[in-house]
């Protein structure tokens, strides 16, 4: 099996009989600006950043070979729908999958946005969201839990992967007001920035952690690698504009 590059899972909840790979931009094929950072291959998973196909495809087969089957991929458009990974066809648009059945595996890409991943206490149940802003505030996650509770998950845990920090994600007022609906939890996510009226950092863990313990997802784990920060493991929209991106997964064994 070739060797591949993924961060380590802090996630003690984690029941034995779920796995969850997290990628990062090392190892695999992929030239400049989808690198690994250093001049060496990049594995860039994202078939719709403008990389050479076949080099995609090369570099998610090294990931297939850490996979019980291929991961289901989605065409994620920052909405709100989640589908179920186990009876799906083609690629469908969607920011959310997840199954009950062992052996198929949930993905999502990302390269500054929040990749969530879920399961149940019992592992019956698992999940996976892409969670920017737009999709936070939108209901993305809740639809999630509330898909999974549908399939019979019981007690509900999530673990967030790497994504752009509270010290990097400057927003504007107009992000500030699509989560005034969550009530002032939600709003203590956001800090002025002192000399720019109107300008505020977003703290995206926090306001996950708020959706989520709203939705009775108390457990929650993860959230501290920032993909902006950390360039020699993380590709990042937002520093490098063109860029590839990365894969969390997870599945029932």
């Amino acid at each position: 099996m070739t060797t591949l590059k993924s961060i380590a899972i802090d996630w003690p909840t984690q029941p034995q009989n779920v796995s969850v790979l997290s990628t990062t931009r090392i190892g695999g094929f992929s030239v400049t600006p989808y690198d690994d950072g250093s001049g060496q291959g990049g594995l860039n998973l994202g078939d719709h950043v403008a990389d050479d196909g076949e080099t995609v495809k090369r570099n998610r087969q090294r990931l297939r070979q850490h996979c019980p089957n291929d991961p289901v991929w989605l065409k994620q458009v920052h909405g709100t729908r989640v589908v179920n990974a186990a009876t799906l066809q083609g690629v469908p648009e969607a920011d959310a999958s997840f199954t009950a059945q062992a052996g198929v595996v949930c993905a999502i890409l990302t390269a500054d946005c929040m990749p969530v991943l879920f399961c149940d206490r019992r592992g019956s149940v698992v999940a996976a969201a892409h969670a920017g802003w737009r999709g936070l505030a939108s209901g993305v996650l809740e639809n999630t839990v509330a898909a999974m509770r549908e399939a019979g998950a019981n007690d509900v845990m999530a673990w967030m992967g790497p994504a752009i920090g509270p010290q990097k994600f400057e927003v504007g007022e107009d992000v500030v007001l699509a989560f005034a609906h969550l009530g002032a939890v939600a709003q203590s996510a956001f800090l002025p920035i002192g000399e720019r009226p109107g300008k505020f950092l977003a703290n995206l863990p926090l306001l996950v952690r708020c959706i989520l313990n709203k939705q009775d997802v108390m457990h929650v784990s993860g959230g501290s690698d920032c993909t902006v920060t950390d360039t020699e493991r993380f590709y990042s929209f937002r520093r490098d504009g063109v860029t590839g991106r990365m894969a969390s997964l997870i599945w029932i064994r």
